[in-house]
Formats: C-alpha cells, structure tokens, sequence
C-alpha cells in the first residue's frame, strides 16, 4: 500500500516509469502517456516521437477552450490535462516529467482514479531538489465570469470549498469542503468522475466534442436521473468539481489559502491561477 506524503511541502517524485494508454474525451482518438521520474522542480511535458524537448508547464500555455483545461505549446497542443495534473499536484508530486502521444491526454474512466492507481503501481520517492515555494497570498483575490466566482483568501493551509447549483433534480444544490492533503485527495475527491446532460450530447458531439464520452468514462443525467447509477458518492458531481479546480492550480501549486468557488468553470480557475502566477510566481 502506497505511503502517501503527509501534506505539500516536501518534494516528491516518482519511483519508476509507468503507462497507460485510452481513448479522447473529446477527440475520441485513442492517445498514450507516460510519466516518469524527474530532478527538475515542476510538471514537464514533451511528446514520446521529440523527447528532447521538454517544456515545464506554466500558466502562459493555457488556452481557453470548451469542456476542458488546454495547454498550447506552439506546434502541438495537448488538451484535457485536468485530472491527470489534479492526480500529479493532489497525490503530492512537484517533479514529474510527463510523455504524451496524440492531443488529449485519455479520460479513463472520467476520475483521477485511474492517475492515482498508476502512480500507486510504481510509487512515490523524494525528490533530489527542492519543489517551488508554495504561494502565501498577502491579499484576498476575487474573480468571477457572469454568475461564478472563485475568492482565495490568506490562510496557513490549503482549504477548498465548491458550490454548484443545478437545475436538474438528479443533482440540485451541493456543497462540498475539505481542507486538502494527499491521502484526503485520494479517498474523497480522485474517485468523482465527470459528468454531463443527456439533452447536450447531440449538440456537443455535433460541435466536435466529446467524440469519445461513453457511459464507461462519464456520469449521464437525464435531468431526474442518472442514467449510469451508483454513484460513488451522494455529492459526486461537487466533488468532481474540486477535482477540476485541483488540476488547473497544479500548474502554479496550491496557495496557503481557502480557495470557494461557486459554479465553477476552467476558465474561472485559470483566471486565478494565471494571477497567481503572474504576481506570486517565478514560473517560465
């Protein structure tokens, strides 16, 4: 059984070289990834077929797009990074060096489960240098897109709060907190999967999204039910809300702060982490 580290201030790494493979979210095309052990501070990305260039992730790659977090890195772009960097930045890891085949890393079964399982199979060990200084904020942040908004407020640990409000009866209004840590990350929020709208599926797929969405890979509501039940937790949806807010602050880390966001979307959390890095980071 994986020991996993107390909390998000030593650096960690991996222990050995571990794979998996799958289909798109969104492109439906099947795409494999590698991570591996790695000296340098940070997450670092380079493609299987050009292994000599490496680029450290940073909030400069971010690009808005629908449905998911995309990193643009000039010539290629690798979309749908969020449960993996949540399963990196949430199990603890700051050195990690991450080989990607295709253009979306594979949604798996929609959790940060299948991240976990496979950073589990090979382990955790320290790392040779130290991981970047964890953000002290001296301020309260506020930023919102129409109805959602996300505060940061200074505090000693990293606390999170999601409220999401829906009208469909099969989810409605939840509210989830948790004041993070590895082994709290694993047990309450890497198992919640991501999840979507029957009556959107036609026009999403019609978009060119979710081309490779299954039952297998993602929760399906019908607005009074879910059409793929049990969930793996009564508040599974809020729950995996926090999984996607975790996976975008993994690029810059996690602040000494209490982070709530109500109604929560990709582009509100990369507002904040773009902040974060642009006054409180020395990220590349």
């Amino acid at each position: 059984m994986t020991i996993w580290p107390a909390d998000y201030q030593a650096p960690w790494t991996l222990a050995g070289v571990v794979t998996r493979e799958g289909v798109g979210l969104h492109t439906g095309e099947n795409c494999s990834l590698r991570l591996l052990p790695s000296s340098k501070a940070g997450f670092h990305v380079s493609w299987i077929d050009d292994q000599s260039n490496s680029t450290t992730l940073s909030t400069k790659q971010l690009r808005e797009s629908a449905l998911c977090t995309t990193l643009d890195f000039g010539s290629r772009k690798l979309a749908t990074v969020e449960h993996l960097l949540a399963a990196l930045g949430g199990c603890g890891l700051s050195h990690v060096e991450i080989q990607v085949s295709g253009e979306e890393v594979p949604i798996l079964d929609g959790s940060a489960l299948g991240w976990v399982q496979a950073i589990e199979e090979v382990g955790v060990i320290p790392a040779e240098t130290p991981r970047r200084n964890q953000i002290s904020l001296d301020a309260p942040l506020l930023f919102h897109r129409k109805t959602s908004v996300i505060t940061a407020t200074p505090s000693e640990r990293f606390c999170l709060v999601a409220v999401i409000d829906f009208p469909q009866a099969a989810i409605g209004k939840q509210i989830f907190s948790i004041e993070l840590t590895p082994e709290k990350f694993v047990k309450e929020i890497a198992p919640a999967r991501t999840f979507g709208f029957l009556d959107n599926v036609e026009e999403l797929r019609a978009a060119g999204l979710i081309q490779g969405a299954s039952l297998e890979n993602a929760l399906v509501c019908d607005g009074k039910k879910w059409l793929n039940p049990p969930l793996r937790f009564s508040d599974e949806p809020v729950r995996h809300k926090l999984l996607d807010l975790i996976g975008d602050l993994s690029i810059v880390g996690f602040p000494k702060a209490q982070v709530i966001v109500y109604r929560g979307s990709h582009a509100l959390h990369t507002d904040l982490a773009t902040y974060l890095s642009n006054h409180y980071c020395d990220i590349s």
